[in-house]
């Protein structure tokens, strides 16, 4: 198993010393946040890029994925994570997305970085209808998708509740307008617990599209509120027992970004419990 845990926990601590700290929790490798204040592609100089490259080596860690999905730096105060989305109304809005992911995507060729993952379309709009926003999302997404192809980086959707894209059957819906073996889906263990749609019985009915897991707990009322692995209802073991039985060997991030107060503690007990699984 190999476990990574995600920077945007830590967003009190600059990229380097984030990188320090989840190594000496004895994590085998990063997702960098493409986002204030780590690596927000639009600022990031090349001696930043290098003070990042030179800190994973310290520190023996890999980069298990580009997390492009989350945009504190626009700062949208409707949901600084969603906004500017895929779908926005304004076309102009709407691009900011879209150049942020080519962005995104360069980073991790940069970097080295396998994937990157970014949001399923974004929250609809009062009146508008799901396929309308969908061709819009395809629209938008076809020129990064093309980019992806040329840096030999793959391009992660992630199905998330309350967005364009929450269930499974809707992804597989819209990737197969999707030509490319560059696009995939970074699986979220606990966005599908979400939609009622659990893990451990979906694992193989995706895993020709899953390139990257996210692990974290969820309260057995599904609301979308992200905890430490074995907080919630989650059936961890079996659903680890699900991903080893497709002979994933990739990686599996923990993605923990409300525990920002003490993410060190919150690492270390996910680490532990999912290592006792």
């Amino acid at each position: 198993m190999k476990l990574a845990f995600s920077s945007n926990a830590f967003l009190r601590y600059s990229i380097e010393t984030t990188i320090a700290r989840v190594a000496a929790l004895g994590y085998r490798g990063i997702e960098l946040l493409a986002d204030v204040p780590h690596a927000w592609p639009a600022g990031l100089l090349e001696e930043q890029k290098q003070s990042i490259r030179d800190a994973l080596a310290k520190h023996r860690l890999a980069i298990s994925n580009i997390n492009a999905f989350m945009m504190n730096a626009v700062a949208d105060p409707r949901q600084p994570y969603w906004h500017p989305s895929w779908i926005e109304p304004d076309p102009h809005y709407r691009a900011i997305r879209r150049e942020h992911t080519k962005r995104a995507l360069q980073l991790a060729h940069d970097l080295g970085a396998p994937h990157i993952s970014t949001e399923p379309g974004g929250p609809l709009a009062t009146g508008q209808p799901w396929q309308a926003a969908a061709d819009v999302f395809y629209n938008e997404l076809m020129p990064c998708i093309e980019l992806a192809e040329k840096l030999d980086v793959s391009l992660l959707i992630e199905p998330e509740p309350g967005l364009l894209i929450e269930r499974f059957d809707q992804y597989l819906e819209f990737v197969a307008r999707i030509d490319s073996p560059r696009i995939g889906l970074n699986f979220d263990i606990g966005h599908a617990y979400c939609v009622g749609e659990d893990p451990q019985h979906w694992v193989a009915k995706m895993q020709d599209h899953t390139r990257h897991y996210h692990l974290e707990d969820i309260a057995d009322t599904r609301v979308h509120q992200h905890l430490v692995p074995g907080r919630g209802a989650i059936d961890f073991a079996a659903t680890l027992a699900a991903i080893q039985r497709t002979g994933y060997t990739g990686w599996l991030t923990v993605e923990l970004y409300p525990y920002i107060d003490d993410p060190d503690a919150a690492a270390s007990e996910a680490k532990q419990f999912l290592e006792q699984q």
